[in-house]
């Protein structure tokens, strides 16, 4: 791992998830999750305030080394344990059905390998759980998705990994799971970093499947409905 990746890139991503706009999105959606959490990518601990009080315990699963470092002070300060997994979305140190709640904010975007992390919420998540997703992704608009397109293969070199350019909800529903609720729009910012996906998603896979396929290059199963859609 590079000195940039390993202490540049770590600082840069705690300084850019700070802005007014994410912390608006944060204090509405996160107080929403209750029980045992699961939290994809917790980063430098942004989300942890925003938690309320019915969460039981939060599996904090975060890759870099000094994000987890940074999130310490926050994860202290929290009215619930706070376990922090050091680990990839693609293999979560968790067994099977084993949380209520799995959330995941701007993350979705710089996972490696998605297909395999959405199998992998798929398994840790309870038959009743649910996924809580705010994700930035992919532009309705030509011109947007156009730059995003254009930018994504140096965006991600700089930015960990970051795809400007994913169909979020796209992803989750070939996934296998059926999205409840879905708000899509810009917040303020670069348009080709603003659009969100916000909302909330259940299983709708039965527990023994076959291999997933993969959302980048597969059809759109239209089987799997999306719903309660309201644009920003």
């Amino acid at each position: 791992m590079s000195l940039y990746s390993r202490h540049v890139l770590p600082l840069l991503t705690h300084l850019a998830m700070r802005n007014k706009a994410m912390a608006a999105e944060r204090a509405r959606w996160i107080p929403m999750a209750t029980g045992v959490v699961l939290e994809i990518g917790m980063g430098s601990g942004l989300n942890v305030p925003f938690y309320g009080t019915n969460v039981a315990k939060l599996y904090a699963l975060e890759p870099s080394e000094q994000l987890r470092l940074m999130a310490i002070p926050r994860a202290t300060r929290a009215a619930f344990p706070v376990e922090f997994l050091a680990a990839s979305a693609e293999a979560i140190p968790l067994p099977a059905a084993s949380v209520e709640w799995l959330v995941t904010t701007w993350t979705l975007c710089s996972i490696a390998n998605p297909v395999a992390a959405l199998r992998e919420f798929q398994r840790v998540l309870r038959p009743e759980g649910r996924v809580m997703f705010v994700e930035h992704g992919r532009s309705p608009d030509p011109g947007v998705l156009r730059w995003q397109d254009w930018l994504t293969p140096v965006w991600r070199r700089l930015a960990g990994g970051c795809h400007l350019n994913r169909p979020i909800d796209r992803m989750i529903v070939e996934a296998g799971f059926a999205i409840e609720e879905l708000e899509r729009g810009y917040i303020r910012g670069p348009r080709f970093g603003a659009y969100l996906y916000r909302g909330f998603a259940r299983s709708c896979l039965p527990r023994s499947r076959g291999p997933l396929t993969d959302a980048a290059t597969s059809p759109l199963d239209l089987g799997r409905p999306v719903k309660a859609e309201r644009s920003g």
